[in-house]
């Protein structure tokens, strides 16, 4: 186990606690909380990445990290009425159909790398997280506007994802080197 995969592991970790924090509108406490997760996301890639520590466990637990942790915030937020639930389905359900392919893919011994619309998916899904859990008002035109479109760039992308692997252009997808 290297620090990469220690670094998805706390992220999994934080996730429970993410939830009770906004379960119980602790607001600072489970920014504090989803920013720490979310940069373990960024820094276990570029370790990963920078130093050669590329793992199978990487590959595999890191999107499910990033999936629980965003999941479990956007379910909350809406179960906090922070969110319509309309918009976490639909993000939700995205999620579901992507992590669906990537599974038939690598089935067939394909890994399918997050494409660059897939990681700008993840940084909107974010910055909505951070803005519901601080804005005042939820209901904010410029909080809906962000929220309106991290559904539009996430479901976009999910048909990225279709469209690439179903159409066989397969431009995210590269063969697997695992043995």
């Amino acid at each position: 186990m290297n620090l990469p995969n220690l670094l998805t592991v706390a992220r999994m970790c934080l996730t429970p606690a993410l939830v009770v924090l906004l379960s119980s509108s602790a607001w600072d406490v489970a920014l504090a909380v989803f920013v720490a997760a979310m940069a373990t996301d960024v820094l276990d890639g570029y370790l990963a990445r920078s130093r050669g520590l590329v793992t199978d466990f990487g590959r595999l637990m890191d999107p499910v990290a990033d999936k629980l942790l965003i999941g479990a915030a956007f379910v909350c937020l809406a179960a906090v009425d922070r969110i319509d639930p309309w918009a976490v389905a639909l993000i939700l359900t995205r999620e579901v159909f992507v992590s669906a392919i990537r599974l038939a893919a690598r089935r067939q011994g394909i890994t399918i790398s997050a494409s660059r619309l897939g990681k700008a998916k993840t940084g909107l899904q974010a910055c909505a997280i951070v803005a519901l859990i601080m804005a005042g008002d939820p209901s904010a035109a410029w909080v809906q506007a962000l929220v309106g479109t991290t559904v539009a760039i996430t479901l976009l992308s999910g048909l990225a994802y279709a469209v690439s692997y179903f159409g066989g252009r397969r431009a995210p997808v590269q063969p697997s080197t695992a043995g």
